[in-house]
């Protein structure tokens, strides 16, 4: 029991957690309790429970389940947050409780799986019961097909979705378990109940017995629509009021419910689509090719075969269905023919809409086959043609129809007619619009008539098709000429039709899916009839009759008919019948209609009087104008004889169209008359009175249109010439708004053409109209015409010259005051000023401009870039006017403005000037990259260029206006250049441009402070000028704003420049006022408005800070713009304004709820397009327009489409005012706003570019702080067009998109930018290149290696690529990036880059060991030391720094980062050495900081030096106190190597170079660079001017031969290869330079017998191989100087003389060794050798220096000592040689050794020496030499670079005591290192007996003596003779680690003298 009361005590959470059952079982009833008690859904309570529910449903125990389960029912009922448990528990619904035995069990998982959609999850929990189809366990499989059941049953298909189960059915129906197959049958019958027939097609392949079983269930099911029984909590509404409806008895519901669901589910839809390209038979094509009809069937079955899939996938048809239609159209065997179709129709049906592309090629062939009689082929071909047809619309095939309808062949005609009858059954009134149903109507008007009756009737049905579907009123004005009985026939045949898209469209739609024939064609029901009938009846009554009366029925009938059509087409909002009843009882125009027919001319007088006064008392809103034109035109219509009857009729007209609402179609049946009788003497003014009347009712340019082309095609002179006046004067009261000039061009050159001379007059009277408005562009039209004719016209344009167009006096009162009809046209005006340039029809020339043609201008031959500039002159002016994109033209001509030849720039110049006019406002776009060269050229020393850019620049603004060119800082830089010709030119036409503008840019500000600096030119010519300019400049910007600008000057020139200001403001003028007539300007436009329009947006752009809303509401309301104009938009808006604020006032955003996530649904679903182009389309524009609409404030959307940039940037501006304030709206349009932004990045207007990058940072920092994450179609529609911008040549926009991608990784993970920066890399821009590969670096080194993708190895791999390329920015950027990852990720980067050339490998090895990284105080040195180097530094020292020493330092920084104690490198650097450089540098800032820091560490420094112990070896350990690591000597060092003390450098330079391992770190392109530096430096002239000059090239020389002889043998060798090569290709390359480096090359061959072991004698070959490639034999003795020959020789022979015939081995490296003589040359020496050995042996046998005779001569006794030195040079025989030489100087003692030494290093020479003595003292008995005595400073390493060195002979080999004089010298050095001084400096016994050798640096020494004592050391251990030192041994590195700091401490001391004094 006690156990039992434990669990009681507990909570019930954990009760439902506990192991025993019973405890479980207790706390699911609790936890049920609870949740019954509940009521609040959002209770916390329920969270607690969120993680258990699963466990109650999973329950081991079958009863404590049962319990869980109806606890975890009421769970998720009730508790709002159960949502979030559906995946777990369902699935363990599935898993645990369906394969329970007790059917509670069962049921209670159904209803909790039930009760999950409700809470609306239905998608999770379908997605587990399908999961648990794939179950072993048939229980489970029943119980989830049985819980589909029953929510498809309950919640109906649209909660369910039915198309991934029907995939499952088939496989259920194939289940071994009958409960399975017989639960399947269920849920089919229950899917069958919602979707009808659309499940066939999946089943069809199922056991047969089972789909008949099926077929037996699915009759048997009701045929009314299933309805939901239950509803989602979301619709709970909906349930409550279906209810209401089903209690009133309503089943009204039904039919809506029908039409929603029934669509729903589109059987295509469930079907798996077969790919059948790839099972086409092999031969396929080459049989449907075969001679044999056999065979061709053969392969149409095969695909027919194929074709049978109801769903085809989509892929390439093209090449089948060329063949298919090859054979219907060829084939001789109908059989075959009909067999082809069926292909066809199968293909159509089974790809849809898919197969659209094809339907144009095949439609045709099909249409035409027809002609065969066979029933089959033809009922083939009608299934193939209608199948085709639902792929495609009519009118993408409408062409092709109509062209066979003019067919010859009567059952061509027939079934065409019968097709279009078919298809017209499939469209609706929408998808059959007027402009289709014209040409079809017109072609079946013309089969109507036709002889055989067979098309008669065909062609009835499909105008009866047609009627029925657009109605009477559409069809009826093509039927106007149809007699009645045709007509009736007509309307007989529209009442049989019955529509697929009729009442029964859901049924007709299901059936046509798979059998398209029987669907369209089935006859009506008789339900149908009765309803197409009664839909009618009302129509046909009063229509039917109209055009009959006109055949002359009978008038009574006609009366009715004629209101009716009114009705219909002229008054828009009325009904007809409505004007019927009113129109009744006016029983006078009746009567008129019939006394119109009357024979006495003055009866039809009298009866027009009483029309006349009918339509005068008629209300305007009821006057049926068509119904009483109609009535005009008949009989004798405008074939009246009688003149005054006429008038009278066309006065009537002019009244009509003034008084009633006149529309086009009634226009149209009027004109035709109208301009027969304009030519009428007596009836022409009533004529044009009607045509006036008739442009005011429906508007100018389509009434001009109408009349012009109707006078051209007839033949009556008279009418044409008065049509011409007419249209004179009609532009003069109407003004030119919305005319199309294209369209009048080609009538009036007929007009000038012709031989009646009042018409070429009339003409040319039109073009002297139309050059008011269009101005001089118009004449470009006219250029062809005869020289006689175009005299006349200009003559025309000279008398209009300076005339401005007259005031539009009609057109405006209605447009203003109708707001019905003409609303639409309120906007048209307002562009129509603008656009009269653009009525002007333009070329596209850029495909004129080739590659061949822009290579030819810039062509190195004059002759041949002048011939491309012709061609070009040519294109262009044969174009007349061109569109904006010109290809590369603009690059080409810009590369021309500069050529040397001044005739071509002149040229170029002319063509410029062309191409403005050509291209007119649209030149715009090229202003930046054209027309600011244009002003370069405006430098030019030569006049007549200069007039000529001058000409140019002006000809461009005419076309552009002033703005273009003031944007940006193009200007002021071209102002910036001190040219006075280009200044005095430039501030010339500033002068003249300036006071026209009403605004400028606020970019002009940029060209005040080079204006200033103009005022004190030394030029006259352009002082004056800048004075000239000075108050237009002013006017614009105001006096203050000028006078701040003053600020930065000199205070003389300040002073003179505001004298200056103030005589301009006095003489400042006012700014132009705006232009008066405002009101008509959009209406008819004017020449004047051309400069307004240059003008006035920029005039907008300053104004729209004060008062935006007028400016806004000027766009938008033209007709009230006038009230704003004339208070100039200031102090008093109008009303309509204030209503316009107060629109503006809300938020810019309006929140859509899930509008984002539909529209990216949307574009995934491949609605909408997807955001990506290259550059944007309309189709792009206009859909973000349409997806914005919804969530866009209206004004600003108008704002942000805004053809002109100024309003672009007022959005922007707008924009950022509420993005604070409006944060949720812009997130929830980000993905618009983003799109939006990128069309920005399209714009050419930098102004825009950057406000739209200031917006997007402060957008991102917004984003970042909401902690919003960006999607990723965001990403992938935005940053793309990001990374483009990264490459533009501005570096303020670089920075700024670069600041963007910084901030967008806070919003966007950087992983995923990643592969967007690495796409823009690909780009052709080099900048953009850069940029990209830089910002990956810097991903990388913020972000780590994970942000490489796909993996690091592609990205690396990818990046390295660019290390070759073209462009140096792009190389530096590539390596600067790998070295980046080469910091955070070391050595593996080699594995990940892969292969790369050897160039680029050694570039990037190069550039990594020159940037180690370093520890992180370096780059705040690096920033703070290198500006104040570059002031301070000499020239000479410069070059050091940017050669050799930046390389050295590279080798330290490499050394630093691999050693062991970052952290005291710093410390020293950072109290040290940087601060003590920043104060002598610069000792006003920093001065009163410093003296503590270098107290405290200067006594650091001195307190061991104090006390010299000299007993103990402690001066050695001191060394290492003080510098423990081998960082901090570096850095030391490298502080040195960079100093601009150019002796601090060489000696710093020394120092590395003692250092062994150092030193031979240095590669051969280092070593290369640093000699080529260092030889440089000696050649250098100016060193000579220094008073240390000698010293230095001294020291530079010692240097030299260090480096020498210390760098790796190999990489020195190949470096000095390489370098004497440049040196001797190199044309600039100084003699000199080559015979230093030669020089060099001699030394390291003196060096080579001691080093040729060491070297890499394959490397050295394949330099001498590349060497002798470049400068074959021949070449080399063409050289001046005999040396190179030589010095290769030499080499080459001491290579072979040290290796013998070895040497032919090492040519491994080289790949065609017959490239270079280098093998030849090497065997001949070989050979030439041989024959020496034998003498060479027998000579050194005998030889020996006991044996020398006295009298040898001369040349034997040299031969004697170069073979001792060599010995001695020897690894094995130097004691050897030593001793024979000893020898030889004691027997000889005046022998001189002198030269032999004389050529060697010092080194080699004092070891001789030393050498020398010790054998004296040994062979003496004098003991030891005491090593005090003999060390050099450049003792501490060997010449030979090898692990034994060679000086065994020194040092304590013997392991004795030292004696003190060691550490006296140490400290005697120390101390005079620390300035102080040493009494007894000269006590070191003298070095005299060493060769005499230049004065060492003192600084060396020291270091030298530790690191001779360091090498003794070692070799002492190497030679293990004795072990007793290794108490004061050091590791290898011990060379670096010791080298001591201290060496610069008197440089320190002397600073901080310097520092003092200064302060004193």
């Amino acid at each position: 029991m006690g156990d039992d009361s434990e669990w009681l005590k507990l909570p019930v959470d954990q009760k439902c957690e506990h192991k025993l059952w019973k405890a479980r079982l207790s706390g699911y009833e609790e936890a049920l309790k609870i949740f019954q008690k509940i009521k609040d859904e959002k209770s916390p309570e329920w969270s607690k429970f969120l993680g258990l529910i699963k466990k109650f449903v999973t329950d081991s125990n079958a009863v404590v389940q049962l319990k869980g389960l109806e606890a975890a029912l009421v769970y998720v009922e009730n508790a709002h947050v159960a949502g979030k448990t559906t995946g777990e528990v369902v699935s363990g619904v599935v898993s645990k409780v369906f394969n329970q035995p007790k059917a509670k069990a069962k049921e209670l998982g159904i209803e909790i799986c039930l009760m999950y959609i409700e809470i609306e999850k239905g998608e999770a929990v379908q997605e587990e019961l399908l999961k648990g189809l794939d179950n072993k366990n048939p229980k489970i499989i029943v119980a989830c097909v049985e819980t589909l059941r029953k929510a498809l049953s309950e919640f109906g298909s649209k909660i369910i979705l039915l198309k991934p189960v029907i995939k499952v059915l088939p496989k259920l129906f194939e289940s071994r378990e009958k409960a399975v197959r017989d639960e399947a049958k269920l849920i089919a019958v229950e899917i069958y109940r919602w979707i009808r027939d659309a499940l066939r097609p999946p089943l069809q392949n199922i056991n047969s017995v089972q789909l008949k079983e099926l077929e037996e269930e699915w009759v048997k099911l009701p045929t009314s629509a299933p309805r939901p029984t239950r509803f989602l909590r979301s619709q709970q509404e909906l349930e409550a009021k279906l209810e209401q409806q089903q209690s009133a008895g309503g089943d009204a519901e039904g039919g809506g419910d029908d039409g929603d669901e029934v669509p729903q589910i589109d059987a295509y839809e469930l079907l798996e689509a077969v790919e059948i390209l790839s099972k086409l038979p092999k031969d396929f094509y080459d049989k449907i090719e075969a001679k044999k009809w056999q065979e061709r069937k053969e392969a149409l079955e095969a695909v027919e075969v194929l074709v049978k899939n109801p769903k085809l996938e989509a892929g390439d048809y093209a090449d089948l269905v060329k063949a298919l239609k090859k054979v219907v159209g060829k084939d001789t065997n109908v059989m075959l023919v009909a067999l082809a179709a069926k292909c066809l129709t199968g293909l159509a049906v089974g790809l849809r809409k898919k197969f659209g592309q094809y339907a144009g090629h095949v439609v045709p062939t099909i249409l035409e086959k027809f002609k065969e009689k066979k029933p089959q082929v033809v009922q083939a071909l009608q299934e193939a043609i209608d199948a085709i047809f639902l792929t495609t619309t009519l009118q993408n095939i409408s062409e092709d129809v109509l062209a066979v309808m003019d067919n010859k062949n009567p059952t061509i005609k027939q079934q065409t007619s019968l097709f279009i009858a078919r298809s017209f059954r499939h469209c609706t009134a929408s998808t059959l619009p007027k402009s289709l149903l014209k040409p079809f109507c017109a072609a079946l008007l013309k089969h109507i008539n036709d002889s055989a009756p067979e098309v008669r009737d065909a062609a009835f049905e499909a105008l009866g098709t047609a009627l029925k579907v657009v109605g009477e009123k559409a069809v009826n004005p093509f039927l106007a000429d149809v007699d009645k009985l045709k007509l009736d026939k007509i309307k007989e045949c529209s009442e049989k039709v019955e529509l697929i898209h009729g009442k029964k469209a859901g049924l007709a739609a299901d059936k046509k899916e798979f059998k398209p024939l029987p669907g369209r064609t089935a006859a009506s029901g008789a339900a149908g009839d009765k309803d197409t009938k009664d839909i009618s009846a009302p129509k046909p009554g009063p229509l039917k009759k109209a055009p009959a009366a006109k055949a002359g029925g009978p008038p009574k009938k006609g009366k009715p008919a004629a209101p009716g059509g009114a009705g219909n087409t002229g008054t828009k909002n009325k009904k007809g019948l409505e004007t019927k009843e009113i129109v009744e009882p006016e029983l006078s125009i009746e009567v008129c209609e019939e006394k119109l027919r009357l024979g006495n001319w003055k009866e039809r007088l009298a009866c027009m009087e009483e029309f006349q006064k009918a339509v005068e008392l008629m209300d305007r809103t009821e006057m049926p104008c068509q119904a009483l034109v109609r009535m005009l035109a008949k009989k004798p219509g405008w074939k009246e004889t009688n003149f005054q009857v006429m008038q009278m009729k066309l006065h009537i007209v002019a009244l009509i169209a003034q008084k009633g609402n006149f529309s086009k179609t009634s226009a149209q049946i009027v004109l035709d008359g109208l301009v027969d009788k304009i030519g009428d003497v007596k009836c022409g003014n009533n004529a044009k009175e009607a045509m006036t009347a008739i442009a005011e009712a429906c508007m100018l340019p389509w009434t001009a249109e109408q009349v012009v082309s109707m006078a051209f095609s007839q033949k009556n002179p008279k009418n044409q010439s008065e049509t011409l006046n007419w249209l004179s004067n009609a532009i003069k009261e109407f003004g030119f708004s919305g005319l199309n000039v294209k369209a009048f061009i080609s009538n009036v050159k007929t007009a000038l053409a012709a031989t009646n001379p009042a018409v070429r007059t009339a003409a040319i009277t039109l073009l002297g109209v139309m050059y008011l408005y269009v101005g001089p562009s118009l004449r470009m039209f006219f250029e062809d015409e005869k020289p006689a004719l175009l005299s006349q016209i200009d003559a025309e344009f000279e008398k209009m010259q300076g005339q401005s167009p007259p005031a539009p006096t009609r057109g405006i009162s209605k447009h203003s005051t109708s707001g019905t009809d003409e609303g639409e046209d309120g906007d048209e005006p307002d562009d129509g000023s603008n656009d009269v340039v653009d009525l002007l029809p333009r070329t596209e020339i850029s495909d004129k401009i080739t590659s061949e043609l822009v290579s030819k201008i810039g062509d190195k031959n004059w002759k041949i870039r002048k011939e491309g500039l012709d061609e070009v002159a040519g294109i262009i002016n044969e174009a007349k006017f061109i569109q904006p994109n010109i290809g590369e033209l603009p690059t080409a001509l810009k590369g021309r403005l500069n050529d040397s030849n001044k005739i071509l720039v002149q040229q170029t110049l002319n063509i410029l000037q062309q191409l403005a006019v050509a291209m007119g406002p649209n030149i715009k776009q090229h202003v930046k990259n054209l027309g600011i060269p244009i002003i370069t050229v405006l430098g030019d020393s030569k006049n007549n260029v200069r007039a000529a850019a001058l000409a140019t620049v002006n000809a461009w603004a005419e076309q552009t206006g002033m703005k273009e060119w003031l944007e940006g800082e193009d200007l002021s830089e071209e102002l910036k250049k001190e040219n006075p010709f280009l200044r005095q030119e430039l501030l010339g036409w500033l002068a003249e441009k300036l006071p026209t503008l009403r605004s400028t840019p606020t970019d002009l500000i940029l060209c005040v402070p080079h204006l200033y600096s103009c005022l004190e030119d030394r030029n006259g010519d352009v002082r004056k000028k800048a004075q000239d300019a000075l108050p237009f400049f002013m006017m614009h910007l105001g006096y203050e704003k000028m006078a701040k600008a003053t600020g930065k000057l000199k205070p003389t020139s300040k002073d003179q420049v505001l004298a200056m200001l103030e005589k301009a403001k006095a003489n400042m003028p006012a700014k132009p006022a705006p232009p008066a007539k405002a009101t008509s300007k959009p209406m008819g436009g004017s020449a004047p408005a051309k400069f307004q329009l240059a003008s006035a947006p920029a005039e907008d752009s300053v104004s729209s800070s004060a008062e935006p809303k007028p400016d806004l509401k000027k766009a938008k309301a033209p007709g009230l713009s006038s009230k704003a104009k004339s208070a100039q938009g200031k102090k008093v808006p109008s009303k309509t304004s204030l209503k316009e604020d107060e629109d503006k006032s809300g938020p810019i955003f309006i929140v859509v709820p899930n509008g984002k996530e539909q529209r990216m649904k949307d574009e995934k679903g491949l609605k909408v397009l997807k955001w990506n182009f290259t550059t944007p389309r309309d189709e792009y524009i206009e859909q973000l327009k349409t997806q914005m609409s919804s969530c866009v404030a209206k004004w600003l959307q108008d704002e942000m489409f805004h053809s002109d940039f100024q309003h672009h940037n007022k959005a922007l501006a707008v924009m950022v005012d509420h993005l604070e304030s409006e944060k949720e709206g812009v997130i929830g349009c980000l993905d618009l706003i983003l799109k939006w932004l990128t069309l920005r990045f399209f714009d050419t207007n930098t102004s825009v570019l950057m406000k739209a990058l200031e917006y997007l940072k402060l957008l991102f920092t917004l984003l970042s702080e909401e902690e919003y994450h960006l999607t990723e179609s965001e990403a992938s529609s935005f940053i793309p067009y990001l990374v483009v911008k990264v490459g533009e040549p501005k570096d303020v926009i670089r920075k700024d998109v670069r600041a963007i991608l910084n901030r967008m990784c806070l919003v966007y993970p950087a992983s995923k930018m990643f592969p967007f920066i690495m796409e823009g890399t690909k780009s052709k821009n080099s900048k953009q290149r850069a940029e990209c590969l830089e910002e990956l670096g810097c991903l990388v080194e913020s972000y780590g290696m994970n942000v490489c993708q796909p993996t690091p190895g592609k990205a690396l791999k990818e990046i390295a690529v660019h290390i070759g390329d073209r462009d140096n920015a792009v190389r530096n950027a590539a390596l600067n990036t790998i070295v980046t990852v080469y910091n955070v990720h070391g050595d593996q980067v080699f594995k990940l880059i892969g292969n790369l050339s050897e160039k680029d490998m050694s570039m990037l090895e190069e550039r990594i060991k020159r940037s180690a990284k370093r520890p992180s105080a370096a780059p705040i040195k690096q920033v703070e030391e290198k500006p104040q180097r570059a002031q301070n530094i000499s020239s000479n020292a410069n070059m050091l720094r940017k050669g050799p020493a930046e390389d050295m330092s590279s080798k330290l920084n490499q050394a630093r980062s691999m050693s062991g104690h970052p952290e005291a490198a710093q410390m020293v650097r950072r109290e040290f050495q940087l601060d003590l450089d920043e104060i002598e540098n610069d000792n006003g800032t920093v001065r009163c900081e410093m003296p503590e820091l270098v107290q405290h560490k200067l006594d650091d420094i001195f307190e061991p030096v104090l006390i010299p112990e000299p007993k103990i070896r402690a001066v050695s350990p001191h060394f290492d106190d003080m510098h423990s690591n081998t960082a901090s000597t570096i850095n030391f060092i490298i502080s040195q190597v960079a100093s601009g003390d150019i002796n601090t450098s060489i000696q710093a330079l020394t120092q590395l170079f003692q250092i062994e391992s150092l030193a031979r770190e240095a590669s051969t392109g280092v070593l290369k660079d640093l000699m080529h530096g260092l030889i440089t430096l000696m050649l250098d002239s100016r060193i000579e001017d220094l008073e240390e000059g000698q010293q230095v090239i001294r020291s530079v020389n010692l240097l030299v031969v260090k480096v020498l002889e210390k760098s790796d043998q190999t990489n020195i060798l190949s470096a000095l290869l390489v370098l004497l090569q440049d040196s001797l290709l190199a044309t600039a390359s100084s003699p000199k330079f080559s015979e230093l480096v030669m020089k060099c090359l001699w030394r390291m061959v003196r060096l080579l017998p001691d080093t040729i072991n060491s070297i890499n004698l394959d490397r050295i070959l394949l330099d001498i191989h590349i060497f002798m490639k470049v400068f074959p034999k021949e070449k080399l003795k063409q050289c001046k100087s005999e040396f190179p020959i030589r010095t290769l020789k030499t080499l080459l022979h001491t290579l072979c003389k040290l290796k013998g015939p070895k040497i032919l081995d090492h040519l491994t490296m080289i790949d065609n060794k017959n490239e270079s003589e280098l093998e030849a040359h090497l065997c001949r020496m070989m050979k030439h050798s041989m024959d020496q050995t034998g003498s060479k042996s027998d000579k050194e046998t005998e030889k020996g220096a006991s044996r020398i005779d006295e009298k040898s001569s001369k040349a034997k006794v040299n031969d004697f000592l170069a073979e001792i030195f060599k010995k001695i040079g020897s690894k094995e025989n130097t004691k050897e040689g030593l001793a024979e030489l000893y020898e030889y100087k004691k027997k000889y003692s005046d022998a001189d050794i002198e030269p032999f030494l004389k050529n060697s290093s010092q080194f080699f020479q004092s070891y001789v020496e030393r050498g020398l003595r010790v054998i004296e003292m040994e062979r003496e008995g004098k003991g030891r030499i005491s090593t005090s005595t003999g060390i050099s400073p450049q003792m501490e390493v060997t010449c030979v670079p090898t692990p034994t060195s060679t000086v065994s002979s020194i040092g304590n080999t013997n392991g004795e005591e030292v004696g003190p004089s060691v550490y006296l010298e140490r400290l005697k050095i120390l101390r005079q290192r620390c300035g102080l001084d040493n009494t007894k400096q000269d006590d070191r016994p003298p070095l005299t007996s060493l060769l005499s050798k230049p004065a060492v640096p003192t600084v060396a020494s020291s270091t030298d003596m530790l690191h001779s004592k360091l090498s003794q050391l070692r070799e002492s251990r190497e030679q293990h003779q004795h072990s007793d030192l290794d108490s004061n041994q050091t590791h290898s590195s011990g060379t670096v680690t010791s080298s001591s700091s201290t060496a610069n401490i008197d440089d320190l001391k002397k600073r901080l003298e310097r520092i003092k004094s200064s302060r004193k």
